[in-house]
């Protein structure tokens, strides 16, 4: 695969950089102690987290979820929240509310604004389906701007600030599917599969004995911060990000250079926030990689989490049974990668 020629050159930017790659290191250390396999699934969640990016983590129930969030949240210096989406949970539920309190020294009564759970800088959003839209949208604002406005006044969240939110794919009874606003807020759409035999007999082995697990916070909110402003400073050549744009822009059934089959089987495609998280996603992976370019392996890579659940099906799609990564794999192999000018 051809690689650009752009790179980080400043000596404390690959100080740093080295220092991404470490804590990546102790960060895997930490999670393995409890969590067995599920590479491919960490690795996305770790690009996440030091690109900035919510996620949204869909498997059916047992798959560990929401315990491997958990456990991401003990290895880094952040204030984690829980939030357990219902039916009947309201907005002000997550945003938090004004209440009428008292002095009590001079007896003067007036609005306290109290903070909801949304405020921390690891938000697990358990089973955000299953909370009607409105509740739903309480989210949007956080998850794009981080802040909320509650009752016309602007609460700023603490930086960083992540919402990872789980799914579970196989009962849709009581459900409420999420917007396509919201959706396209996500980074990632990481879809947990069933572990292999060796492993799931490692996973009884473990959680059927007395839990010793104890975990460190091996990286601080000062680090993250810095480790998401380096992911920013990564160059890209013109033809990496020409590539993930035109990739895109492929998925859109109405665009002049459309395939046929996307023409054929979907009805909306990516935003152009899904090549902005192609292109971030692709400069953290570089990263971790110990690569100070990008290349366009880095966006092949990352084009399933990315625009799975970007990409809006048809009737067609849908009676045919064509899966969003079936649609990708065919975006894939549509959409050339440039040969010259690398």
């Amino acid at each position: 695969m051809t690689t650009t020629h752009e790179a980080l050159e400043r000596a404390d930017d690959i100080a740093l950089a080295d220092k991404l790659q470490e804590s990546r290191k102790l960060i895997l250390t930490e999670l393995h102690k409890l969590i067995v396999g599920q590479d491919d699934v960490i690795e996305q969640l770790l690009l996440s987290l030091f690109v900035g990016g919510n996620s949204l983590i869909i498997g059916v129930p047992g798959l560990a979820k929401t315990m491997l969030i958990q456990t991401i949240a003990q290895t880094v210096d952040l204030e984690f929240s829980r939030i357990q989406f219902t039916p009947d949970l309201m907005p002000s539920d997550i945003t938090g509310t004004d209440l009428v309190q008292e002095d009590p020294k001079t007896g003067e009564r007036k609005l306290v604004f109290v903070p909801g759970p949304i405020f921390g800088n690891i938000i697990l959003a358990d089973e955000i389906n299953r909370t009607p839209p409105k509740t739903q949208s309480a989210l949007l604002e956080a998850m794009q701007e981080h802040r909320v406005t509650v009752l016309g006044r602007t609460y700023d969240l603490g930086e960083p600030f992540y919402v990872f939110a789980t799914q579970n794919p196989i009962e849709l009874e009581g459900t409420y599917p999420l917007p396509e606003a919201q959706l396209d807020r996500f980074m990632f759409n990481i879809i947990i599969e069933y572990s292999s035999e060796d492993e799931e007999v490692e996973i009884v082995r473990g959680t059927t004995s007395i839990p010793t697990h104890t975990f460190n916070a091996v990286v601080s909110r000062q680090e993250l911060v810095a480790f998401q402003q380096l992911v920013r400073r990564v160059p890209v050549a013109d033809p990496v990000v020409r590539y993930a744009v035109g990739m895109v822009r492929a998925s859109r059934p109405h665009h002049n250079g459309a395939p046929e089959f996307v023409k054929q089987w979907i009805s909306y495609g990516a935003s152009v926030r899904a090549a902005q998280y192609l292109i971030l996603g692709a400069k953290a992976r570089a990263l971790l990689q110990g690569r100070y370019h990008v290349n366009f392996e880095d966006v092949r890579a990352l084009a399933h989490p990315v625009l799975r659940h970007r990409i809006l099906k048809n009737f067609h799609a849908e009676s045919e049974r064509i899966t969003a990564d079936e649609l990708i794999d065919k975006l894939l192999e549509a959409v050339p990668v440039p040969s010259s000018g690398m």
